[in-house]
């Protein structure tokens, strides 16, 4: 019987492997980390968080842990986060992003964040409740719905929606 091989990641349309299997070794963890971590606290800074609320979003590595982190991220010297650190930054950094593509002002985006919402992901609760929850899945959830909404398959209720009315059938024209 031939030897089984197992691919680790499928090949993309050019041909190099959708998944890289060296994306989590140290040098590549080294090169992200002080970068992440600095915006990381700057996006911290932004929405208010308290050192509990980092802590959790940051998987609730000790205190000293963490000031060490940040000391050393703040001072340029080379640090190396464990993985599901940095997974944590990055749904974090991409919340962010989505947010500010979304609402187009800190402010704004904000306000959706810290609102309760009424979409069935969020249960009434604040979208920042679930990014500060302490599980990986509460930021990746809020990601995911900005990230969809950012796509068009909805989106969050903004002032279009207060104006806009309905498509009736004589709107609809095929030519």
């Amino acid at each position: 019987m031939p030897a089984r091989t197992h691919r680790i990641a499928a090949p993309s349309p050019g041909g190099l492997p959708l998944l890289q299997p060296d994306r989590f070794a140290p040098t590549k963890r080294r090169q992200l980390s002080g970068p992440a971590l600095r915006t990381f606290l700057s996006i911290a800074d932004r929405w208010r968080w308290t050192e509990a609320e980092r802590l959790l979003v940051l998987g609730s590595p000790s205190r000293s842990t963490y000031f060490g982190w940040v000391a050393k991220a703040r001072d340029g010297q080379e640090i190396t986060l464990p993985v599901d650190v940095l997974l944590r930054i990055s749904a974090v950094l991409g919340i962010h992003k989505a947010l500010m593509i979304l609402f187009g002002s800190e402010p704004a985006a904000l306000d959706w964040l810290t609102g309760p919402h009424d979409g069935p992901s969020f249960g009434g609760q604040p979208p920042m409740a679930l990014v500060t929850n302490g599980t990986m899945d509460g930021p990746m959830l809020v990601r995911r719905y900005l990230d969809a909404a950012r796509g068009g398959a909805f989106g969050p209720p903004g002032p279009m929606d207060e104006t806009s009315t309905p498509f009736s059938d004589d709107d609809i024209v095929i030519v």
